[in-house]
């Protein structure tokens, strides 16, 4: 992991923390703003991650599994 990728989910798990904190004193209203900036950088976090796979060449391909017909006797 990179550092800016460990900083993008360190710094969403803090805002995480601290949107539980104003919830529990301010209420709902007022700590919503935090949540969302906290899951628009775990997205981003996310972003970043798969565009290292693909860069990478290490995207695993899942194999499709077939469905056997049952014959009636």
């Amino acid at each position: 992991m990179k550092l800016p990728d460990f900083l993008l989910l360190s710094l969403a798990a803090a805002l995480v923390i601290i949107g539980t904190h104003l919830t529990i004193t301010s209420g709902l209203i007022s700590s919503y703003p935090v949540f969302m900036f906290a899951v628009a950088l775990l997205f981003w976090y996310r972003y970043r991650k798969n565009e290292a796979t693909i860069k990478s060449g290490e995207e695993k391909q899942v194999p499709v599994n077939k469905v056997k017909s049952r014959k009636s006797k």
